[in-house]
Order: structure tokens, then C-alpha cells, then sequence
């Protein structure tokens, strides 16, 4: 399975989710921002960093990177996304994903290890994972506090589109806890935490961050069944 990461000026994290996506069992694909072809890959990353330095807003820049406008029209279409820290700033400049990701509160840069509790085990990203399940990642951001006005946070909850929660405290102030969400149909999913950095024993605290790059190679694997058999009726 080919999974792209794009690669903006600025991000830091690109090496780190293309290394998680190939010790899941996948073949990272670089993507580059100024390029809008996507070179058939199966799904894509948005890793984390600070996109264009950050100016303006964190993502407001780089939602018009040529690569951004074929993966917006892709992920409409189907093509799974993950947009991790700055990537999920980008989605939600992008409008894939509601809401904002604004100044922590105490307006300080986070950098500590992170419960997180797994709120919907059903999307592309999160099908490895039980609902409910805690895990543990690297947080790291400056900018991460997940706001939406009081009927979006609603409907997140209500269709169970949170993907995450923040467990034990919460690092940043993001209204009720919310660590990472997802779109409607379940293939685009924006997280604050970085599961690339926990993905081996040997970095990070330990591997709990793996379950969102095996889940993604699982649910392309599922979906190339579905259709073969289609194909074969």
C-alpha cells in the first residue's frame, strides 16, 4: 500500500511519518507541496511542523499548495487523510475538518508525553484500536487548543466523531478534551498528538502510536477485498 506524506516548507515531522508508515509494512510516497500529483497513492499523511513558519495561522498558508487542492478533491472523493498536529491545523484551514486549532491556553508550547483515550475505533485510521482504549503519545505544540463553536461540538460528539480524547489532563485547553476528530464518512481524521513518534521501543513511550499507521494498511487491505470480490461477481 503507498501512503503519501507531503512534504510543506517547514515541516519537521515528514522523515518520521514516512519511517512509521514503512514499520507498519507500507511504502511511503514523498509527496511535494508545489506538486499536484498525487502519484496514485492509497491515502496520505500531513505531518507535523510549522507549515510557511506558521504565518498568518498555522495551515492558512499551505491550504493553497497545489498538492493541498488535489487531496482536498481526493478526500471528498474517498482517499483517506491523516493530518497530524500542523496537518490537522491544514485540514481544518482547508475545511475538510471543522473548527480551529488556536493558542494554547497559558499561551505556552506543550512538549510531554500524552494520554489519550480512543473515541472512535471505526474510522481509517483507527481500526486497530477499541473504543475507549488508552494510549500514550508525544504532544508537542503551541497551537493545539481544538475550538468550535457549542452546535459543532455537538454534532462531533453526537455522531461519535471524535477520534480521540485528552485523558488524565488535559495539556492545552481544547473545549471538552478533544485530542483529534474526523469528517462524516470516517477517512479524513486531524490529530493534535503525534503517533508517528511512538511507533518502536527503542523512541518514544513505546509503540502505541503504531495502530493508526496499521490501521490505515488494514482498511486498504479490506477495501481491495471488497473490491476484487465485486470484481469477480
Amino acid at each position: 500500500m503507498r501512503i503519501g506524506v507531503v512534504t510543506f516548507p517547514g515541516s519537521l515531522d515528514d522523515r518520521d511519518a514516512s519511517r512509521a508508515v514503512r514499520i507498519a509494512g507500507g511504502e511511503a510516497v514523498a509527496l511535494w507541496h508545489a506538486d499536484a500529483d498525487l502519484h496514485g497513492v492509497d491515502a496520505v499523511v500531513l505531518p507535523g511542523g510549522f507549515s510557511y513558519g506558521d504565518y498568518l495561522r498555522c495551515g492558512a498558508i499551505s491550504r493553497f499548495a497545489p498538492a493541498m487542492g488535489a487531496i482536498v478533491a481526493a478526500a471528498r472523493g474517498g482517499l483517506p487523510v491523516l493530518g497530524i498536529c500542523n496537518g490537522f491545523q491544514v485540514l481544518c484551514e482547508s475545511h475538510l475538518l471543522p473548527g480551529a486549532l488556536t493558542r494554547n491556553a497559558g499561551l505556552h508550547f506543550v512538549c510531554r508525553d500524552q494520554a489519550l483515550e480512543i473515541g472512535n475505533a471505526a474510522t481509517a485510521w483507527t481500526r486497530d484500536y477499541e473504543a475507549g482504549q488508552r494510549i500514550v503519545v508525544p504532544l508537542k505544540n503551541g497551537e493545539g487548543r481544538y475550538q468550535a463553536d457549542e452546535a459543532t461540538l455537538d454534532q462531533l460528539e453526537a455522531e461519535g466523531r471524535v477520534v480521540a480524547y485528552y485523558a488524565e489532563v488535559n495539556p492545552n485547553g481544547s473545549q471538552r478534551d478533544i485530542a483529534g476528530i474526523c469528517n462524516e464518512a470516517g477517512n479524513v481524521v486531524g490529530l493534535m498528538p503525534h503517533p508517528e513518534h511512538a511507533v518502536e521501543p527503542l523512541t518514544g513511550p513505546g509503540t502505541d502510536g503504531l495502530g493508526f499507521f496499521t490501521s490505515i494498511l488494514a482498511h486498504l487491505a479490506a477495501a481491495g477485498s471488497v473490491a476484487a470480490a465485486g470484481a469477480r461477481a
